[in-house]
């Protein structure tokens, strides 16, 4: 029985990979979008979905106060980043660099997002990214250094952190926990690309967008230890729940509510 999967499972691979080859040569090619639909073609297909986003979105959201158009920039960048939602990433990425986010920064959030959404999420945003640093005469040295002279550690909180980490989960995944302090908090965290308060934002969005409440109490306080407000991160939730869904904002609601008492208690 094992020597007969042996010989036939490559006879079934085969036999797939030519059926496949001959549908697709008959059926006729579906290119995925490589840029957001323009306002005609959303009236074409959903005529309500073009008003909200004119009027709705584009019209208030982004006009509200309690957080800056260079904020609303970074909070949108890393929810489409965190979500691999790469048709809107060029549009929100030639916003982001019109309303104040430096290429260094947009290059450095792409960096951080590869650790806390995964390396193919962050290479679909390099493949994005490319193409308008290339149209904005982008150069390398205008992006962050390699290896940067890094910010001064906090010893005592990252002793404390680590500490919780080793104690939780040293003995479940020695390598995760190895790399959690190694790659992130001596190192990716102390990156100075992207201000301590910024990096705490990427990260609190991202999580929250990708429904990830469980670590967003940690990184919300490391936020606002960091300068982030509560009415930004008041706002900050508003614009969420038009770029990665009322569910997910509403999963973050309770957690964020509970740190905004924890800290006034």
């Amino acid at each position: 029985m094992r020597a007969l999967t042996k010989m036939t499972l490559p006879l079934a691979l085969c036999l797939s990979s030519t059926a496949a080859a001959q549908s697709s040569a008959s059926a006729p090619s579906l290119e995925l979008p490589v840029n957001a639909p323009g306002m005609a073609e959303l009236q074409a297909v959903s005529p309500a979905l073009a008003n909200y986003t004119e009027n709705l979105v584009v019209g208030e959201v982004w006009d509200r106060e309690g957080l800056s158009p260079r904020d609303r920039s970074v909070v949108t960048v890393a929810a489409l980043i965190s979500r691999n939602q790469s048709v809107e990433m060029p549009q929100h990425f030639r916003r982001a660099l019109d309303n104040g986010v430096t290429a260094s920064e947009l290059s450095e959030i792409i960096t951080h997002l590869a650790f806390y959404s995964g390396w193919p999420n962050a290479m679909s945003a390099v493949a994005v990214a490319s193409d308008v640093f290339e149209e904005r005469s982008i150069k390398p040295d205008q992006l962050p250094a390699v290896s940067p002279e890094l910010l001064q550690l906090d010893k005592e909180a990252e002793a404390k952190r680590q500490a919780f980490v080793d104690d939780k989960f040293g003995e479940v995944s020695p390598g995760v926990v190895h790399y959690t302090t190694e790659a992130l908090f001596l190192d990716l965290w102390l990156r100075p690309a992207l201000e301590p308060r910024d990096r705490s934002l990427v990260t609190v969005s991202a999580l929250i967008a990708a429904g990830k409440v469980e670590q967003v109490p940690f990184h919300l306080n490391k936020a606002m230890d960091n300068g982030l407000t509560r009415g930004q991160t008041q706002e900050v939730l508003t614009q969420l729940a038009f770029y990665s869904g009322w569910p997910n904002v509403f999963s973050a609601l309770p957690v964020v509510k509970e740190v905004f008492a924890q800290r006034e208690g």
